[in-house]
């Protein structure tokens, strides 16, 4: 569904409340229900029902979300001038030591620490703790 019908739907449903029709029998156009034994598109009241059952979102539905992965060296402060001349060549020093461990974000929080690693040509993150709360101490974010 594209966002277009599912405006469509939102206001046919909000039409047919209005008018004391069941919102069942709304289809996935704003038609009425069609003929018994038909194939039909789901309704939003298969979404209102699977909303307001108390049961849990089964985990296999998350398993195929896709999150952003941050790899976060370290942080500095510099002032519009200071950025202004960075040019080729020029090295930003961070806050962090060599050899301190950096961080993983999943999302905006903060997940895992680990170490650089060089895998042929490119650069990896070797996870070398998994945070048992993650996010406790603060978010991407933060400063």
């Amino acid at each position: 569904m594209n966002p277009a019908e599912i405006d469509a739907l939102v206001a046919s449903a909000q039409a047919a409340k209005a008018a004391g029709q069941p919102i069942s029998s709304l289809m996935a156009d704003g038609s009425a229900e069609a003929a018994p034994g038909a194939a039909r598109a789901p309704q939003l009241a298969d979404f209102e029902q699977a909303m307001l059952s108390p049961t849990e979102v089964p985990i296999g539905m998350l398993l195929d979300l896709t999150l952003p992965v941050s790899i976060e060296l370290g942080r500095t402060s510099m002032m519009v001038q200071e950025i202004l001349r960075l040019g080729r060549g020029s090295v930003i020093q961070l806050d962090r030591l060599a050899g301190e461990p950096i961080d993983i974000y999943v999302g905006e929080r903060r997940f895992a620490e680990g170490e650089v690693v060089v895998l042929g040509e490119h650069f990896g993150v070797r996870i070398t703790r998994v945070l048992a709360n993650p996010g406790a101490a603060g978010t991407a974010n933060a400063a």
